[in-house]
């Protein structure tokens, strides 16, 4: 089971690991992503493509614990632990671990998978030696979630089990069967001084009825709708405070969010799990949290934001004008020493690759704007503390590119002065906007196509940010250092060094255009991809439009001025075009899943 986004598992690493031995791609996958999660930057990537933190709204205590969210994760699928630093960064409230025997199974668990039925099949005599857990109870960097542990054995074997592993859990489960009466019983939580958790099947549940037990786990049902029936005899039998959690049987969030709301206090994720995805704890959290009343704040800040995304559009307006026209404007000829028309006599390629650096400067700056006024007002204003998170990585990055204007002596004071006027808006922004702190919650309920199609789209759109970022990394590094690449110098038909002979001042104008396009591009890269990241849920309208609309401007203006000056190298325009490629493939499959009413 890969702990990884749905649409990386999905799309990218699904069809490669079902070509692998079942046992031999778990382990891989679950030892790779527990050895990253043993990292504080290895949680905080997890945690940045997944954003799995659950909304507060499932918090509840049982047992006098507190439970983050009601979804936990069976024992069965990480019978050997080696995913366990991993799983708890994944949106689970709760892990079950075990079962846990003295010597534990003497042969390894063989694990059969049936595609076709969505079904796995392994050993149900396996379990995990106590040593072992022991060891990799003791490695954890950190106990994040209650950990409920499974004991198998004779009636000492357990007494010693629990004992033994009483530190780290916060309840033990036993299979009903266990016991004789209900004396042994409470003989036996006397002993361990934790909560005992009954685990039966529909068979066993009536021989339950002079037991007090601390809770009731509710396994191998062929269906949730037998869960329903069962959980209604366990209230009628035992009332409606008795803790019951049920094990297996969702495939979707509908499944998890019936249950909850038929009397299940908790639900872990069976086999099922693996065919549905990682991303199916944060879906059942959403999907549960949307069942509450929301949390109605009113974030004031989300006005300042939207002005600080409207000066950039008009801003890059005013840029896309000039860049149309004069293209120079009198501050650049005083710096350069010399008129527009000496360049045009010069070498008139220079003021249409100039032209060229500032009309897909305005456009990206054009695009970016309209992204940051709808995550203001549909994102930051509704209390959504990721679409605040967006805009303030996206923000602080553009505004720390101010320092790559001057990396070869250029700095002009318009660039000054539009970046000491956005300041303000921004920090106000920033500072009335701190009780912008609700997590998202989704009314999507089922694994239909359209949220399958929309999978592809997101991975497109994630490609599309990533590759936005990495490039305008690139362009800024290139425009503070070497500025020029081959192909530039090929169209220009000059070299650095004869510019340098016309005008010293020339390649640092040109560097100073090149390193802010770079450092918008990286901004707007950004807020790309965290929208793509954190925003796809079914029925948001508004990050669809903001996506197809946003991206127009930047797409227009990169690629129709270099067919405009001729500067139509296949190389060079190579990333446009695969850009716009995942921009269609985005939009396309994401459509059906975001405009779905």
């Amino acid at each position: 089971m890969s702990p990884l986004p749905d649409w990386s598992y999905h799309t990218l690493f699904k069809p490669i690991l079902q070509t692998l031995p079942p046992s031999f791609s778990r382990e891989f996958i679950h030892r790779g992503m527990s050895l990253l999660s043993s990292s504080l930057i290895g949680r905080a990537l997890i945690e940045f493509l997944g954003h799995m933190a659950p909304s507060k709204n499932p918090e509840k205590s049982l047992f006098g614990i507190p439970f983050l969210s009601t979804v936990g994760l069976s024992g069965k699928i990480d019978p050997k632990l080696s995913g366990l630093q991993a799983f708890q960064n994944l949106g689970f409230g709760f892990i079950e671990i075990g079962p846990v025997s003295i010597q534990g199974s003497s042969r390894q668990q063989e694990l059969q998978i049936d595609p076709k039925q969505e079904q796995i099949l392994g050993d149900p005599r396996f379990s995990i030696k106590l040593s072992t857990v022991k060891e990799r109870l003791y490695s954890l960097t950190k106990k994040q979630v209650p950990l409920f542990i499974r004991v198998e054995g004779t009636f000492q074997e357990k007494i010693q089990i629990c004992n033994e592993l009483h530190p780290f859990s916060d309840g033990f489960i036993l299979n009903c069967q266990n016991f004789n009466s209900a004396d042994q019983y409470d003989f036996f939580r006397s002993k361990v001084r934790k909560p005992v958790i009954l685990a039966c099947t529909a068979e066993h549940i009536n021989k339950l009825e002079n037991y007090q037990p601390s809770g009731i786990l509710l396994e191998d049902f062929p269906s949730p709708e037998g869960m329903i029936e069962a959980l209604v005899t366990i209230k009628n039998t035992f009332g409606d405070d008795l803790p019951v959690i049920t094990s297996g049987g969702i495939r979707e969030p509908s499944d998890a969010v019936t249950l909850l709301e038929n009397g299940a206090s908790l639900v872990m994720l069976g086999f099922e799990y693996v065919f549905t995805g990682p991303g199916l704890p944060k879906r059942i959290n959403e999907a549960y949290s949307n069942r509450f009343a929301k949390e109605t704040a009113v974030v004031k800040g989300w006005f300042w934001y939207w002005l600080f995304g409207l000066s950039i559009t008009i801003a890059g307006l005013i840029a896309l004008f000039f860049s149309m026209t004069s293209i120079i404007l009198p501050y650049d000829e005083f710096f350069l020493g010399m008129m527009r028309n000496d360049l045009l006599e010069f070498n008139p390629a220079i003021l249409y690759f100039m032209a060229h650096d500032r009309m897909t400067l305005s456009g990206t700056m054009i695009a970016g704007g309209i992204i940051y006024m709808q995550l203001a007002k549909l994102g930051v204003r509704n209390g959504l503390h990721w679409a605040r998170k967006a805009i303030n990585i996206a923000g602080i990055i553009g505004f720390l590119g101010i320092f790559l204007f001057i990396g070869y002596g250029y700095f002009d004071w318009l660039h000054g002065l539009f970046w000491l006027m956005l300041l303000p808006l921004f920090i106000l922004g920033y500072l009335k906007s701190k009780n912008a702190t609700a997590a998202p919650t989704s009314n999507n309920l089922y694994n239909h196509r359209f949220w399958k199609w929309s999978l592809f789209g997101q991975l497109a759109f994630v490609l599309l940010g990533f590759a936005l970022t990495i490039g305008g990394g690139v362009i800024s590094v290139i425009g503070a250092s070497s500025v020029f690449v081959p192909t530039d110098l090929t169209y220009l038909c000059l070299t650095p060094e004869m510019l340098n002979e016309f005008n010293e001042r020339l390649i640092p104008v040109i560097a100073h255009d090149r390193a802010g396009f770079g450092s918008a591009l990286l901004s707007v890269g950004l807020l790309v991809l965290m929208l793509a990241l954190w925003g796809i849920r079914e029925g948001e309208r508004w990050v669809w439009w903001t996506f197809t609309i946003g991206a127009i401007p930047a797409f227009l203006s990169g690629l129709i001025t270099h067919f405009i000056i001729g500067y139509t190298d296949f190389v060079h325009l190579l990333p446009a075009y695969i850009a716009v490629a995942l921009y269609l493939v985005g939009v396309i499959c994401t459509a059906p899943f975001l405009l779905k009413k």
